[in-house]
C-alpha cells in the first residue's frame, strides 16, 4: 500500500519507495521518510492533494504524486 491510499488517522511505517519514484526518493529521505519511520495521516485535502502527515515530531505536507511514491505498512 502507498501513503496515498491511507485515510485520516491511519498509522503506518515507511516500507520503502515505489520503483518509478527515483526523482522523489532523495527528497523524501531528506525530509525524514526513511524506511522504518512511523507516520500518521493527519489531514487530506478535499481533492486528495496535499496530504498532511506527522513524522518524527513534525507535520509534513506532501503532494499526491509524492505520497504515491511512499510504500507503507499499516500499524494496528
Amino acid at each position: 500500500m502507498t501513503l496515498e491510499d491511507m485515510s485520516v488517522g491511519d498509522l503506518g511505517r515507511v516500507a520503502g519507495f515505489e520503483a518509478g519514484a527515483r526523482g522523489y526518493r532523495k527528497k523524501l529521505l531528506a525530509m525524514g521518510l526513511t524506511p522504518g519511520t512511523e507516520l500518521r495521516v493527519m489531514r487530506v485535502a478535499p481533492l486528495g492533494d496535499p496530504v498532511e502527515i506527522q513524522v518524527r515530531g513534525f507535520k509534513l505536507s506532501l503532494r499526491k504524486h509524492e505520497a504515491a511514491a511512499v510504500r507503507v505498512e499499516m500499524e494496528s
